[in-house]
């Protein structure tokens, strides 16, 4: 079996990064270590690489490891059946995929009752030997009848060749090669087919009605459509096949078994090979092809849900403003929640200024009221039911205002399902479930990071087909990009929830809840230090997560950057010889003396790595960098837009904000979010539109089209 050394050189080799890096992170991970903790701050034995590159050396490194270990089982298995030959063994180890594996293993596998074991127990399986001989002279009938046995229930000829050749169509389902050859032509040759299915009449809106007659080469079909159609099959809307090259394949294995033309037994053959092909082999290969289509699939929606979610926790905070949130409704009113700088809550109230209730101008002076009495600079619409009439309510009364107020609509999925959780409860223990979402929706706009992790990543709004795919692998990587996301931003260990607080490299969520109920107990904390006493913090724990915990206001103004306490020695060496002090962190004078530091000789006079060192310069000049002070600010606005004032060729500003397969929803700020398809995203081939547009980004579009009876935009990006 290949060594542990060989299976790195085959990591190295697929991810095309450095050998020595990979077995670093292999052991690195091996040791204890999160992705974060050696993506920030063991750069020089990784060669710098990010959390992705990481992950994915990680997940080979479990899959190869698991590969191999099927590989031994198998080797085992058939050695103890005596049947394992120096060829076959070589061949198993020389597999790259558990298909493979499993295809060489099929043979000798122990079958439940088949038409095969069954013929095999009458004593059937000299007769199939004889039959693949291909022999000249015409004996069949005379050595068919020697099987003929009452009490073995061979009754006649014909039933001992049936069973012969049952026996033959199960050995050329199980032949490894022929699968392989008969799996890649059906995958090159065939086509994915769907026709409309008994419960077509439950498709009321014709969802899936392009695929009532679809059919495509399987090579062309697109993720997004595997999905589609895998869906509307599991609703019975739709009945789904793989149409395969069935006549080549049949030709094909003709050549492999009846090498010469002439036989006795060439008709025999002929009925066993489109029998083990129809019955055997063709639902297996269709059932291998689906499955593995379905995983191309899933992932390419795991990937886009989770890009998404990256850009939209990524969206910068709007900080040091009071927020009005409003989650709009007609008939129960508009829940109002007032948040301080902080995200503290200042005000909770409702007004009614929609029907049924329609107490317009009572709603008109309690928000002018409430405006001006806490100061409130910009206003948080929830974009659910009633948010475009809550919208041109919220425009006239902002048009009445002396000072000038701004509002923008916040896309409010995943408000309703944190709003009625247990966290929710805890942190709100009085206020209804309505109120509790206006809170979420205004701090949506204050820290969208702080305030999303608090909600199920599945419920946020940017998925495609989320319900679809494996729950395990969504669930996995989602939680992968939130824990990257939160340590790349870091975290205010004075300030952040439990929900927050549980993303840490190394914190679990009953660790997070002791760090906050410490707080809580004694007050802020003043020095990262102090964490070393919480319980369940011990110190590999406390290693992984510490760096990524800031304590803006302590004692050691080291804490409040990213520096790793580890390396506090090695930077009050830097900072003495530069002849300043921790308190002149971020100063100008700090910026321009690292800006003529030698960083080679500076490192190896501080006996630190060159890299790690560069990190400690970027962290001293710029301590409380967020990366997310770099995105565009969200648009903010003064007036509405309706359907009906958008005209074919207007131009306009947008935000991103759902980006699929086939195009980018962008929101205009009509009710209607507005759909660029990928043919209209650039003058470019576009190969997928994650390679043009971003959830969040704010985007320039021109009106393409207007359905007023359907509510759809069409938009382009392309003058």
């Amino acid at each position: 079996m290949e060594t542990l050394a060989l299976l790195k050189k085959q990591i190295a080799k697929e991810t095309a990064l450095s050998q020595k890096n990979v077995e670093s992170v292999i052991q690195l991970l091996e040791d204890g270590n999160t992705v974060p903790f050696i993506a920030r701050y063991r750069k020089e034995q990784t060669g710098s690489m990010d959390e992705v590159q990481i992950q994915t050396i990680s997940e080979r490194w479990q899959y190869i490891q698991n590969l191999n270990q099927r590989k031994e089982e198998v080797i085992r298995l058939i050695a103890e059946q005596d049947k394992l030959t120096d060829e076959l063994r070589q061949k198993i180890e020389q597999s790259v995929k558990l298909q493979e594996v499993e295809d060489l293993y099929r043979p000798y596998k122990q079958k439940r009752k088949t038409k095969a074991t069954v013929a095999k127990s009458k004593g059937l399986e000299p007769l199939a030997e004889y039959i693949l001989t291909l022999p000249k002279d015409d004996r069949i009938a005379e050595i068919a009848d020697q099987y003929i046995s009452e009490e073995k229930e061979v009754l006649s000829r014909e039933d001992a060749i049936e069973g012969a050749k049952h026996i033959i169509a199960e050995q050329l389902s199980d032949e490894p090669s022929f699968r392989k050859w008969i799996r890649q032509e059906t995958f090159k040759k065939g086509t994915l087919k769907s026709t409309a299915g008994k419960s077509v009449d439950a498709d009321e809106k014709n969802v899936y009605e392009m695929y009532y007659e679809y059919e495509e080469p399987i090579p062309k079909v697109v993720p997004h459509r595997v999905l589609a159609v895998n869906r509307g099959e599991k609703e019975d809307i739709l009945k789904v096949s793989i149409e395969p090259p069935a006549d080549v394949i049949k030709a094909y294995l003709e050549k492999q078994i009846i090498k010469q033309r002439t036989t006795p037994v060439r008709d025999i053959l002929l009925d066993t090979i489109e029998d083990s092909y129809k019955r055997l082999i063709q639902p297996a290969i269709e059932r291998e092809i689906r499955k593995e289509l379905s995983e191309k699939a899933d992932a390419q929606a795991i990937h886009i849900f989770s890009e998404n979610l990256r850009k939209l926790l990524l969206q910068p905070p709007m900080k040091g403003k009071i927020v009005l949130g409003v989650d709009p409704a007609f008939r129960t009113g508009c829940k109002l929640a007032v948040a301080d700088e902080t995200g503290k809550v200042l005000k909770i109230d409702v007004i009614y200024p929609h029907a049924p209730v329609k107490k317009t101008k009572e709603a008109q002076d309690k928000v002018k009221a409430i405006l001006e009495d806490y100061q409130v600079e910009v206003v948080a619409i929830g974009n659910g039911t009633a948010s475009r009439e809550t919208e041109q309510f919220i425009v006239d009364v902002l048009k009445d205002t002396p000072r000038d107020i701004y509002y923008l609509i916040v896309n409010e999925a995943g408000a309703s399902v944190y709003s009625a959780s247990e966290l929710a409860r805890e942190e709100f223990p009085d206020l209804q479930v309505e109120e509790r979402s206006a809170v979420s929706i205004a701090r949506r706009l204050q820290d969208p990071l702080a305030e999303l992790v608090k909600i199920d990543p599945k419920s946020v709004g940017v998925g495609q087909y989320q319900h679809d795919v494996s729950q395990k692998n969504l669930n996995d990587s989602l939680r992968f990009v939130v824990e990257t996301v939160v340590n790349q931003v870091g975290v205010n260990v004075n300030t952040a929830s439990a929900a927050l607080l549980q993303y840490v490299a190394g914190l679990s969520k009953s660790v997070a809840g002791n760090v906050v109920k410490k707080r809580d107990e004694l007050g802020k904390f003043s020095t990262r230090k102090e964490l070393k006493g919480i319980p369940r913090l011990g110190a590999k724990t406390y290693e992984q997560c510490i760096g990524f915990l800031r304590v803006p206001d302590g004692t050691e103004p080291l804490d409040r950057t990213g520096i790793h306490p580890e390396s506090y020695k090695e930077t009050k060496s830097l900072l003495k010889k530069l002849q300043l002090t921790t308190d002149q962190i971020g100063t100008a004078e700090l910026k321009e003396k690292i800006s003529k530091l030698d960083l080679t000789e500076t490192a190896r006079e501080l006996e630190i790595g060159e890299i790690t060192l560069k990190d400690i310069c970027e962290q001293l000049t710029r301590p409380e960098r967020d990366p997310r002070d770099e995105v565009p600010k969200p648009l903010l606005k003064t007036d509405v837009l309706q359907l009906e004032d958008l005209k074919e060729g207007m131009e306009l500003q947008g935000t991103v904000r759902n980006v699929v397969d086939f195009g980018a929803f962008v929101d205009i700020g009509v009710k209607q979010d507005g759909l660029v398809h990928i043919s209209k995203l650039s003058n470019q081939f576009v190969k997928h539109p994650l390679d043009v547009v971003s959830v969040g980004d704010i985007v320039t579009v021109w009106v393409d089209g207007v359905d007023a009876q359907k509510g759809r935009v069409s938009l382009s990006m392309v003058k």
